[in-house]
């Protein structure tokens, strides 16, 4: 399946902080990114809240250069983490319960807080969001149009948070449930040029619902600061082969898309109705059940979406072996047989997350 394309390539992982003995999230950003430096080829940063922080990597058009950089950054994240007293954790939402101090300092995290109020008091999501490169922006608009029946398929195969704030949600990616919450989220609207994709963005701001060009909760959109399209579907993923494999199937279909598009092929035009349908579907059972096919409107199984994707692209297949949801709840079934813990197992669950975040034991979770 990972096959070099010579399309630039790039990825943003989020990632929380947890406490190693209540294993709840812990405000220890600034500590980390100050412990960490600078990281060759990449980039660390801090997220809305203290809890969370992110690793970039460089503009990468080689897998095996991809997967080294994110490997790099989550192990000196780990490092940082482990010496301040915390543990670094993969998932999409908050295992544990938390309401995180407001982080001080940043002027636009600041203007975030003051907008959306208690629905970011505790919004401490974590997403792997690839960029592609594109030759331009009106391509970008273009190609966004041909991503958007897949968006929901890449989500399903991502899924990475059952758990949430101390509970079983019922759901693969609580986390989609909670950004879905945000104006403006989803899959994009169809546009048909770069000035009324701009346009769309500019009428957010103007309505007083996102702070400014630069945000939007749609879940691919054009970067607002590089020359890519920016696909924010996926949860965090809980290893670096997951989070390759999302990045490796992003290019895949932004490839196929630009290659439609030199043939005259434009993006299809879909029911946003059933899109949000299939998004729902996604979130609420990734793999593990039915899907909605986007083009046809009705269930399918969620494995038949995968098979087309693959077909699509023309890829070998997708990695073998559980998702971070399934891990999850994996490790949360075995802390609950014959000695339960008073958590549900939830703590088990945080363990696992972190063990498999660089593979070892490194990540500094307590043995279990």
């Amino acid at each position: 399946m990972l096959d070099d394309s010579g399309t630039t390539i790039g990825v943003e992982e989020e990632f929380l902080l947890v406490d190693p003995g209540t294993r709840r999230p812990v405000p220890r950003a600034d500590d980390v990114l100050a412990r960490v430096g600078a990281v060759p080829g990449g980039q660390v940063h801090g997220e809305l809240h203290a809890t969370q922080v992110e690793f970039a990597s460089a503009v990468c058009t080689g897998v095996d250069q991809l997967a080294a950089q994110l490997a790099e950054g989550r192990r000196r994240l780990a490092r940082a983490a482990r010496d301040v007293g915390a543990v670094l954790v993969p998932s999409g939402a908050p295992v544990l319960e938390a309401t995180p101090p407001p982080r001080p300092g940043q002027e636009r995290f600041r203007r975030i807080t003051d907008l959306y109020g208690g629905q970011v008091a505790d919004y401490q999501c974590c997403g792997c969001h690839v960029h592609v490169g594109v030759p331009d922006r009106e391509t970008a608009v273009a190609v966004v149009n041909h991503l958007r029946p897949w968006l929901p398929t890449l989500l399903a195969l991502s899924v990475n948070s059952p758990f949430a704030h101390g509970r079983d949600t019922g759901f693969g990616s609580w986390r989609m449930v909670e950004q879905s919450r945000f104006p403006g989220s989803g899959v994009p609207p169809r546009f048909g040029s770069a000035d009324a994709y701009d346009a769309a963005v500019d009428r957010l701001v103007d309505c007083g619902v996102v702070v400014d060009a630069g945000m939007s909760f749609w879940l691919a959109r054009l970067s607002p600061r590089y020359p890519t399209v920016e696909v924010r579907a996926a949860d965090t993923a809980a290893t670096v082969e997951r989070a390759v494999a999302q990045a490796v199937l992003t290019r895949a279909l932004v490839d196929r898309a630009v290659a439609d598009l030199a043939r005259g092929r434009e993006g299809p035009v879909l029911d946003d109705q059933v899109l949000a349908a299939a998004v729902w579907s996604a979130a609420r059972y990734g793999l593990d059940g039915p899907g909605v096919d986007p083009w046809r409107g009705v269930r399918v199984p969620a494995e038949d979406l995968v098979t087309a994707l693959v077909r699509h692209t023309g890829l070998a297949g997708v990695p073998a072996g559980d998702g971070g949801a399934r891990l999850q709840r994996r490790a949360a079934a075995r802390a609950a047989g014959p000695r339960p813990g008073s958590d549900g197992g939830l703590v088990a669950v945080v363990d696992a997350l972190a063990a498999a975040c660089i593979g070892s034991r490194e990540a500094g979770n307590p043995p279990s």
